[in-house]
């Protein structure tokens, strides 16, 4: 039963730490998310001419 709760309470915690990341962030509103991908799409941008050279 000792060898099950040493792989049993990791995940729990896991799953914990998961639940309680979910609950603090917030989604990103329209304006947030349009500036996020755009700066994701100039970094694609940047990465891939600098990779061609």
């Amino acid at each position: 039963m000792d060898a099950l709760d040493s792989v049993v309470d990791p995940l729990r915690e896991f799953a914990k730490d998961s639940v309680r990341l979910v609950k603090r962030c917030h989604k990103p509103d329209r304006k947030e998310f349009s500036k996020l991908a755009m700066w994701t799409a100039i970094g694609f941008v940047v990465m891939d001419s600098w990779d061609s050279s």
